[in-house]
């Protein structure tokens, strides 16, 4: 690559030609920026939001599946843990949040 051929991929002289290459170069950031929040933010609050309502609306005697793939009942439930009776008399205490799902009481 000779020294003139670098004059050929310089931006025009004067100050519009920079600003005016620069829109497409905002306007694609701004596109990848929607991409983002529409293909990954906005599903994981969703489902956030739901595994919040599911953990808050659980009672004694549903049916729970927690994170580890233990499967039990709900025995008691506390303000931050939740009993769960894994096997007849054998209660362990779980936080709630470890809750992966709910199959609920026929009560």
């Amino acid at each position: 690559m000779d020294f003139y051929s670098i004059f050929l991929f310089a931006p025009p002289p004067g100050g519009e030609g920079g600003a005016s290459s620069m829109l497409p170069t905002l306007l694609m950031f701004g596109a990848i920026g929607l991409i983002f929040y529409f293909m990954i933010i906005r599903p994981q609050s969703k489902r956030m939001k739901e595994h919040r309502a599911l953990i808050a609306a659980v009672k004694r005697g549903d049916k729970v599946t927690m994170n580890g793939g233990l499967h039990g009942t709900i025995h008691e439930v506390k303000e931050t843990t939740v009993l769960v009776e894994i096997a007849r008399n054998t209660v362990v205490e779980y936080e709630k949040g470890s809750i992966q799902g709910v199959a609920k009481s026929e009560d």
